[in-house]
């Protein structure tokens, strides 16, 4: 397992990646904004989440990213429910990634950014709880891409008995 300069983990070619199904009281679930740097029309919502940085663990991961990204910390981290190998351009480079969602629960819902990196600075517009029933509705882009009904599948039928691996996404 090798490392990058920003001191991510990788795996067989692949970014290791610890994504965040962030779920309030209401079930609503925590989005980012996110756009290219250069070109803030050309925009989607994600997920908290990052690269696994040296030794640590896809949970540390998981739970450091959503703190610097969100500043949210009272979390309850569950299980891993979705993995998925996804490829995309983002900021003049190709990312391939190997990523894993932690389903996760907090009652703490004001988000603040902590500590992005200047990357993140240049591309993170904001976050935002949606309920199941807006992300079913939206017209944005989301990732991954059938993020609406995951959610309600979650939602309707609890977590999965082991996690479920999703189609890749190459864009």
């Amino acid at each position: 397992m090798g490392t990058n300069p920003y001191g991510d983990s990788y795996e067989g070619g692949l970014r290791k990646v610890a994504r965040v199904v962030l779920l309030d009281p209401r079930d609503r679930i925590l989005l980012l904004h996110g756009h290219e740097p250069e070109d803030p029309a050309d925009d989607w919502w994600f997920t908290p989440g990052g690269g696994v940085e040296g030794d640590e663990s896809r949970a540390q991961a998981a739970l450091r990213e959503l703190a610097e990204e969100t500043g949210i910390t009272e979390v309850e981290l569950g299980p891993v429910l979705w993995r998925r190998i996804c490829s995309f351009p983002f900021a003049g480079r190709r990312w391939d990634q190997d990523e894993w969602y932690y389903l996760a629960r907090t009652t703490q819902t004001e988000t603040r950014a902590v500590a992005l990196t200047e990357l993140e600075r240049r591309s993170v517009a904001g976050a935002r709880w949606w309920t199941c029933e807006e992300l079913a509705q939206a017209h944005e882009t989301v990732y991954p891409t059938r993020l609406a009904e995951l959610l309600r599948t979650l939602l309707d039928e609890g977590p999965p008995a082991r996690s479920v691996t999703l189609d890749p996404e190459i864009v």
